[in-house]
């Protein structure tokens, strides 16, 4: 077990002062699974008030205004957060049958086999998704390997994309982050009738620092796919979901789930700003 302390700020700078800005933020992890959230808050720059709901996919939401002119707005969310080792889950049974009538019909699984322009594989991605599917293994088996191949195919590498890239320019070049690398999987996976989604969180990247020590941290995303239950892989870093790995929310692309977003009166640009820090405290 884990008890990961995580200190995401964001917000945006602006050229000239805004006049007011209209924002909602997904930044928040909430208890379930093998994670428990002892502690979440999210102080605001300059003050707002908030208000918090449940999305449709599960995520929660902070929205908030600021009717102030202001040349920044801060957004930092605080959580302690305690994850546990995912257990140890046998081999789905799963039929490709009952998949395929299911998939058609029960919701969420409609919306998780749709593609999205963000998701949308280039042909080279799904013929190599179709011919991992045509040897003949599980659901489970295939949907593994297919998420395995998209992670062992796409080099990690910042600067290449950007928040606005789609799966099809990330594959032309092999390269991107683990949006990219997220939003491909889930592309492969709807390509051969597996239901996915895109997940979004945090992930501690040093598992070897120590107690108390803060860490730079990520922003991160894998997916899920359904073969009788969700199950879940991170393929930017080829290895299961554990107890380094927070969730926030999910969703069917990027878009579902960005931390931050809002619009804003005023004559100048806006430029993001993002700092994430981990610290392990058990």
């Amino acid at each position: 077990m884990s008890r990961l302390r995580i200190v995401h700020r964001t917000g945006f700078s602006y050229a000239e002062p805004a006049n007011a800005s209209y924002n909602e933020a997904r930044m928040l992890p909430h208890s379930g699974g093998e994670q428990f959230v002892l502690h979440t808050g999210l102080d605001i720059r300059p003050g707002a008030s908030q208000h918090s709901y449940l999305d449709y996919w599960g995520t929660r939401v902070s929205t908030f205004e600021v009717l102030t002119p202001h040349r920044e707005l801060s957004v930092t969310a605080t959580s302690l957060v305690e994850v546990r080792p995912a257990p140890h889950r046998g081999r789905s049974d799963l039929d490709w049958t009952w998949l395929a009538n299911h998939r058609a019909s029960t919701m969420p699984l409609v919306e998780f086999s749709t593609q999205t322009a963000a998701t949308e594989p280039p042909t080279d991605l799904a013929e190599l998704a179709a011919s991992i599917h045509a040897e003949g293994e599980g659901v489970s088996e295939t949907a593994l390997e297919v998420v395995r191949a998209v992670g062992e195919a796409v080099e990690y590498m910042p600067g290449v994309t950007g928040v606005n890239s789609t799966a099809r320019e990330a594959w032309a070049e092999r390269k991107g982050v683990c949006q990219d690398i997220t939003h491909l999987a889930v592309g492969a996976l709807r390509s051969i009738g597996v239901p996915a989604r895109y997940v979004s969180g945090y992930l501690h990247p040093d598992p070897k620092a120590g107690l108390g020590v803060t860490v730079t941290g990520e922003s991160h995303a894998w997916v899920e796919w359904f073969d009788g239950e969700w199950r879940s892989y991170d393929p930017t870093n080829m290895s299961e979901i554990g107890e380094h790995h927070v969730l926030v929310g999910r969703g069917r692309d990027y878009g579902d789930v960005a931390p931050l977003r809002g619009v804003y009166a005023g004559p100048g640009a806006s430029e993001l700003f993002v700092t994430v820090e981990v610290t392990r405290e058990a």
